[in-house]
């Protein structure tokens, strides 16, 4: 679980990077959730778009993904998502 502190130092590091992912029609299918476990695990944090044509909102997708991928949530604002979940090999955002 992540503190308020340590969330808004992700919320910093997430306006700088863009979406490497976004939903669509597909929706969240088992393909996505596997190329969601390799981006945690190379990135930790990432960023999601979530398209106007998708069955889900922005806030329905990050808890489904939440809940298929163990991570934490970071930020979902608008259309955005922005989730965190550290790597098991590959650490690269430490908290003080």
């Amino acid at each position: 679980m992540l503190t308020s502190k340590q969330r808004a130092k992700l919320r910093e590091m997430a306006n700088r990077i863009d979406p490497i992912f976004q939903i669509g029609k597909g929706g969240i299918n088992d393909q996505l959730i596997t190329q969601l476990y390799d981006a945690f695990e190379a990135r930790e944090l990432i960023k999601i778009s979530v398209l106007n044509s998708a069955d889900y909102t922005a806030r329905d997708a990050c808890d489904e993904i939440v809940k298929r991928t163990a991570s934490e949530p970071v930020q979902c604002i608008g259309s955005k998502i922005v989730l965190y979940k550290k790597s098991r090999e590959h650490q690269k955002i430490f908290f003080d």
